[in-house]
Parts: structure tokens; C-alpha cells; sequence
């Protein structure tokens, strides 16, 4: 892996944080706004991203639509434990919580993508551990504020909010054996299907077209299932076939620095001295992640023909 592919991988990552980050305030929007329940919105941002991949894939690259049979309980696993339970576990997480905590709790991903490392016997460096301290740090810091004596959450919600980082921790280790066979692009659809089925499942679609949803409201939900989902994954999945998994969770979480600085411009939420610093440490954490002499990365795969 050259220098080149990991700053290009670097880039990818960091432009699927900024895209999260920013639309998280429409998200928020959506919810505050206009009373849409979060698990609805987590259902037709899939749905969304689905049906125009499909139609994509489908027009230019239609080869990349199919899937080895051996690897179907692969795509299955991974959208529902990977796609599925990341995303509704961190919005439910956010009712319960409320949106700092919830960042807070699924940004402890870093450290566990370390701590496996660790376990499997892989070297783990002084500056990557500092890195995974900044990171953790730095958002405690950006999702300040909480008052935890406010929260009057049950034991099993506090076991959700800690498994949306365990959630995230085996989303970005799990797609690497996906991106090692195939494009980003097919992972995705299926990983995406297959989480989509299950929240209709939770969700029947007619309670959605029951609540007679304005036409600006589908639009926001268009634009949520084209750049909250759709476009920023295509990114983060494309990046992490050049980076290994702990440098490419510690840059998501740039996420949370994109989205409070986003709230301030957009929402007019502003920034305290330690929230601040807080994005110094994030910013820290990427710098010291990216700088970390570990083994290398593996060579971006090469799909197979027409991937």
C-alpha cells in the first residue's frame, strides 16, 4: 500500500464524515421539526439509498449485482448486525439519551477496534493508543453537558447505548472481508436490503404512507437517503479498502466535530472554549492515526470483473 492510496483512503473517510456530520442537523430537523419517528427515517433513508444503487448498478455496472452463493450469510450478517443494529441502535440511543451521550457512546468504537487488534497479535504503537485517547477525549468534550442525573434510563437501554459502539467496532472490522471481493457498491446494496427489510419488518411501510408526509418532508428524506447515506458509505467503505479498520474508525470520528460545528452555523448552537478543544483532540486523533507506523494496510482489492 502506498502513501498515495492512504491518503487517498484518508480523504474518502473524511469527506463520509464531513457528509454525516452536516446532515446530521437535517436529521435533527426531521425529528424536532417535523415529528418524524427515528426509526422511520433510519427505514426510508434505506429504502432510498436501495432503490437508486439498484437502478445505478443496474444501468452501468450491472455485473456488480451479482453475489457468490457462499457469500449470501456473509451480506446477511453484516446487514443486520453491522447496518441494521448501528443505525437503529444509535437513534434509539438519541431518544433515550439524547444526542450527545448517544455520539459519545458510539464513538467508543475506536478503542475496541484497537483493543481486537491487540488481542489478534497485532502491533499497536504509542501514537495510534494516544490517538484512540484523543479521540474518545476529544468527543467527550464536543458532546458536553450532559447531566447524567436527568437520564432515568433502564439497564437494558444503557446495554443498547454501549452496543452501538460494539455495533460500529464489527461494522468497520466485518466489511473488510466484504471490500476484499467486491466493490464497495455491492456491499453496500445488499448490507442495505437487508437492513431495510428488517426495519419495514419493525415498520410496516403503510404506517409510514399512513402519516401523509408533505412533499418537503419527502424531500428531506431524499436527501437523507442520498447524502446521509447513500453517498457518505459509498466514501467510507471506498476509504477503508485503502486503510486498516482502527485508522479509519478514528477518522469517523471527525463526524461529531463536522456536526457541532455545523449546528452552530446552521442551527446558531454555539461552541463553548472546551467544545473547541474538544475538535482539537479529534483533530489531534486523525493527525496522530495518520502518521502511525503500523504494518500496512492490505492492497486495495481489485473486485472481481465488472465490480
Amino acid at each position: 500500500m502506498t502513501p498515495r492510496h492512504r491518503l487517498r483512503g484518508r480523504l474518502l473517510v473524511l469527506c463520509a464524515a464531513t457528509l454525516w456530520g452536516t446532515t446530521a442537523t437535517l436529521a435533527r430537523f426531521v425529528f424536532r421539526d417535523r415529528h418524524v419517528p427515528a426509526l422511520t427515517v433510519v427505514e426510508l433513508r434505506l429504502t432510498i439509498a436501495v432503490v437508486l444503487l439498484v437502478a445505478w448498478l443496474a444501468a452501468r455496472r450491472p455485473r456488480a449485482l451479482v453475489v457468490q452463493r457462499g457469500d449470501v450469510l456473509y451480506l446477511v450478517a453484516l446487514g443486520l448486525f453491522g447496518v441494521a443494529t448501528v443505525q437503529g441502535g444509535y437513534y434509539y440511543s438519541i431518544s433515550v439519551f439524547g444526542v450527545g451521550l448517544a455520539i459519545l457512546l458510539q464513538y467508543l468504537a475506536p478503542t475496541l477496534i484497537v483493543l481486537y487488534d491487540m488481542i489478534r497479535g497485532r502491533p499497536v504503537t504509542w501514537r495510534m493508543l494516544l490517538a484512540v485517547v484523543c479521540a474518545v477525549g476529544g468527543t467527550a468534550l464536543l458532546v458536553g453537558n450532559i447531566d447524567l442525573s436527568r437520564i432515568h434510563a433502564t439497564p437494558w437501554q444503557w446495554a443498547i447505548g454501549f452496543s452501538t459502539s460494539v455495533a460500529f467496532a464489527f461494522y468497520v472490522v466485518f466489511s473488510k472481508r466484504g471490500l476484499e471481493r467486491y466493490a464497495p457498491e455491492t456491499v453496500l446494496l445488499y448490507s442495505f436490503f437487508v437492513a431495510g427489510v428488517f426495519w419495514a419488518v419493525v415498520t410496516p411501510p403503510w404506517r409510514i404512507l399512513a402519516a401523509h408526509y408533505d412533499a418537503a418532508t419527502w424531500g428531506m428524506f431524499l436527501a437523507l437517503g442520498v447524502f446521509s447515506t447513500l453517498v457518505p458509505f459509498t466514501l467510507f467503505y471506498s476509504g477503508l479498502r485503502h486503510l486498516p479498520a482502527a485508522e479509519a474508525g478514528i477518522f469517523a470520528t471527525l463526524e461529531p466535530v463536522v456536526a457541532v460545528v455545523a449546528a452552530a452555523v446552521f442551527l446558531h448552537e454555539g461552541l463553548s472554549p472546551l467544545q473547541w478543544l474538544g475538535a482539537l483532540c479529534v483533530l489531534a486523533a486523525a493527525i496522530l492515526a495518520s502518521i502511525d507506523p503500523r504494518i500496512p494496510a492490505s492492497p486495495a482489492p481489485v473486485g472481481p470483473p465488472g465490480s
